[in-house]
């Protein structure tokens, strides 16, 4: 490696081949600052952090990652997920109580995560390897919010400076719209005195950077929105959107992870409406992704979604693995997008709906974030408000834009898409991580 390349640490925990909601942000942060010509060095969760404890990994997704990229797994406990009482300690095996009593001391008293014990590896392994060759940055992204803490420690032990990316909020419940603790969990202080050393903080939308400049008003000025985007691979060889064959039956789909946070039901009934109103009455409606971010959640999610028996034209495809995703979009003909969000939530997954250029359903709460980079798409259908009855007849329209698929409309979609890559999204701040880095350098 050359020593005039900037040089990056990422403290970002799931981390592929993890598949949990944020990977896909970490992922292309690490590949897009290699390709500017950084030395980056990942810190990750261990590998059967993934396999025991989420259940949830993806080995295809870990070999699309910039082999310029420098991976490594301090060690993390698993003291809080362990249930087998086998791959207990000595110390817990014989007194568990107490080692129950003393692991929530830690977590309350010294830092407020349950993932201290990685954010302290992370920590010793970054001061190791700086001895040896200096890092000239730190960003860390969170959840899990220990990254935020060995980046500050990192920084105040270092001097050197470190950047926080909230792609996920630390003391606001996103889905609830209010504080994620009481006034007194030291959560607040450790956020607040993070964000006072911080070089900048990184928000996935407005509203969401507004919610942090309101209560830390000392750090606003260092606050920047770094939108989520679509990797531009994905649709590398997607053939551009025809028209519909009329005697064709049409192919609704929701390509994400299913849970309970999103409106699955209203969705189910809204389809079951639109073919008994004898619009699009052949149509098929199917289900690419996993449910839940962990193992061994389907079956709970399944009954309480109303998936657990056959529902007629409904079909659960099963997750798609992120180099094959393409497969999924080519054969769907009109999208659903289902969030539980709120104004505090943009998702990811909306970003590649529109690189699709294909009709878009929105089934959401009005005021959701990703109104606001759908806005201007011109296939983007809106039911008047999450009643069945309103969504089937948004669904319908939809599948009558799918059926006509106007090439100039579908440029204009494209084109709309076409500002929110993942290289877009990123590239202001990475150039100011580069002025940063610059101006601190010896002259």
């Amino acid at each position: 490696m050359r020593s005039d390349r900037p040089r990056l640490l990422y403290l970002a925990f799931f981390f592929p081949p993890s598949r949990a909601s944020g990977v896909f942000r970490a992922r292309a942060t690490a590949d897009h600052f290699a390709a500017k010509g950084w030395d980056v060095t990942v810190f990750k969760a261990p590998d059967d952090y993934y396999e025991r404890v989420t259940g949830s990994i993806d080995p295809e997704f870990a070999a699309s990652v910039d082999p310029r990229v420098e991976i490594a797994a301090p060690p993390v406990s698993h003291f809080k997920w362990e249930t087998d009482v086998r791959r207990y300690g000595r110390f817990r095996g014989n007194f568990p109580v107490l080692a129950r009593r003393l692991n929530d001391f830690l977590h309350l008293k010294v830092f407020p995560d349950n993932y201290l014990s990685w954010g302290v590896s992370s920590l010793r392994e970054a001061l190791r390897r700086h001895r040896k060759r200096p890092f000239d940055m730190v960003v860390a992204t969170g959840n899990p919010f220990a990254a935020f803490g060995a980046a500050w420690a990192f920084g105040k032990l270092t001097g050197r400076p470190f950047v926080v990316d909230y792609r996920d909020s630390w003391t606001l419940s996103q889905f609830k719209n209010e504080p994620a603790f009481p006034p007194d969990h030291p959560a607040w202080k450790w956020e607040r005195r993070i964000l006072r050393s911080a070089a900048a903080s990184l928000h996935v939308n407005r509203n969401m950077l507004d919610w942090y400049a309101e209560r830390y008003p000392e750090a606003a000025d260092r606050m920047q929105v770094v939108l989520n985007g679509w990797d531009p691979e994905v649709f590398a060889e997607t053939a551009d959107p025809a028209p519909a064959d009329e005697h064709r039956p049409l192919a609704f789909s929701f390509i994400g992870t299913i849970t309970l946070v999103q409106p699955i039901r209203e969705m189910l009934e809204a389809f079951r409406l639109m073919r008994e109103s004898g619009r699009h009455a052949d149509a098929s409606l199917d289900l690419y992704g996993h449910y839940g971010f962990f193992a061994g959640g389907e079956t709970v999610l399944r009954t309480e979604l109303g998936l657990a028996d056959p529902i007629d034209g409904v079909n659960y495809r099963g997750a798609v693995p992120k180099p094959r995703i393409a497969e999924a979009y080519d054969a769907t003909d009109v999208l659903l997008f289902v969030t539980g969000g709120s104004k505090y939530v943009t998702t990811g997954k909306v970003f590649e709906y529109m690189a699709s250029g294909k009709p878009i359903v929105s089934i959401h709460e009005p005021g959701c974030a990703a109104e606001e980079v759908l806005r201007g798409y011109p296939l983007w259908f809106v039911p008047a408000s999450l009643d069945p009855a309103d969504i089937a007849a948004a669904l319908a329209d939809a599948g009558d834009a799918a059926r006509k698929a106007d090439p100039a409309v579908t440029a204009q979609a494209r084109a709309h898409a076409a500002a929110f890559t993942r290289g877009n999204a990123l590239e202001g701040f990475e150039q100011w991580a580069r002025d940063t880095v610059a101006e601190r350098k010896p002259r």
